[in-house]
């Protein structure tokens, strides 16, 4: 009886913490737009998932930036235990404690001070804001997963490679890397997880016309949550699923299989390290494409607006007419918007506020008047 209990007690708790996965799952598979409608099986929702751009680019984009903030907090946390590690007790105790601080402090504490600070010396925030800021909070998480194999290292190997005529250089990468190889993986992807699942340090210190995953989301919910947001999540979760599972996979037998299992490991390990290495390349070959790259539109224009949203149809036909990109954005209240705005976080082209504000922005010089002359179709607008 108690032994029942107790796996209905596990049983309810599993329960509770699935079942809203399970019921997006299916959600991303049903053909009704209606949560709690089913119309039959499909795959629509993940085709037309590809298909959107805006999604898409914002998956790339989250996906370059945690990367390469993983990979500079990783290179980071490591050069910082190695040398905490060599440090007296009571410099080591303190400067550990520091190094704390980012993870127990609150994100929106952290978000809004970076946004000061990068406002404060004139910095225009941009992806190189979020990197920056994202690096910072993730550089705690990779000096917690290395700092044990750190200590763990053993120092006479090292001094024996020296003593055999070995570089300082060449005794790190032969001897002490190797043996902390594990932890400085784990920092890499404790680090890219956290930088991937940020949402609130991303809103403070992004700029306009950027998005990631988790901005994105944001603003879509906003206007309704749409199917190809179920396929998203469901993609997410299955990747997750399925790496959580091969990492913790191990051998039944341990005494009889241990070489093969070492083999093993030793196989995992350095595929690992080729896929980091990979993914740092790609990242950062696509970076650097990106800011080299010849842009197709002629001119950009950076919309902020609220309530009424526009049709992205609307959007699209006007980007193909005029040949100029539109970065739209939506706010969800004036003093929002006024507050970004005044402080200078983004600029905008176009802000669409209400009557009151607007006044308000005229007397603040943040507003400039419309110059009829370079508005050739004034005369149709006009009409209406």
């Amino acid at each position: 009886m108690k032994n029942a209990a107790k796996k209905i007690y596990l049983a309810l708790i599993i329960l509770f913490l699935y079942l809203p996965i399970i019921v997006l799952i299916v959600a991303s598979f049903n053909d009704s737009k209606i949560l709690g409608t089913w119309k039959g099986f499909t795959f629509k929702w993940y085709k037309q998932f590809f298909e959107n751009d805006s999604i898409m680019n914002a998956l790339k984009t989250t996906l370059v930036l945690a990367v390469m903030s993983a990979f500079i907090a990783t290179v980071i946390g490591l050069v910082a235990c190695l040398t905490i590690n060599r440090m007296k007790k009571v410099p080591r105790a303190i400067l550990t404690s520091i190094t704390n601080i980012p993870m127990l402090n609150a994100e929106i504490v952290t978000g809004l001070a970076f946004m000061l600070l990068f406002i404060g010396i004139g910095v225009s925030l941009s992806f190189s804001t979020v990197l920056i800021a994202h690096v910072t909070f993730c550089i705690p998480y990779a000096v917690l997963s290395i700092m044990p194999k750190v200590k763990q290292m053993d120092n006479s190997m090292y001094e024996a490679a020296l003593d055999l005529g070995a570089s300082k250089t060449l005794a790190f990468f032969k001897v002490t890397l190797p043996d902390i190889m594990p932890g400085v993986l784990s920092g890499f992807f404790m680090s890219f997880t956290m930088s991937l699942d940020d949402f609130i340090i991303t809103h403070f210190t992004r700029g306009s016309g950027f998005d990631t995953l988790s901005t994105k989301i944001y603003t879509e919910v906003r206007k309704g949550i749409k199917p190809e947001m179920y396929a998203l999540s469901t993609l997410l979760f299955v990747t997750v699923f399925v790496l959580l599972l091969l990492i913790n996979k191990t051998p039944t037998k341990k005494k009889v299989v241990t070489k093969r299992a070492e083999i093993i490991n030793k196989c995992m390990q350095y595929a690992t390290i080729v896929v980091v290495i990979a993914l740092v390349a790609v990242s950062t070959v696509y970076s650097v494409k990106n800011i080299f790259a010849k842009n197709t539109y002629k001119e950009e224009i950076y919309v902020y607006n609220w309530g009424e949203y526009l049709d992205p149809e609307v959007i699209d036909m006007f980007e193909k007419e005029t040949g100029i990109k539109v970065n739209y954005e939506e706010f969800e209240t004036n003093e929002e918007m006024y507050t970004i705005i005044a402080k200078g976080a983004r600029t905008y082209d176009v802000v669409c506020p209400s009557d009151y504000m607007i006044q308000k922005m005229i007397e603040n010089n943040l507003l400039a008047e419309i110059d009829y002359a370079n508005v050739p179709n004034i005369s149709n607008i006009m009409s209406f």
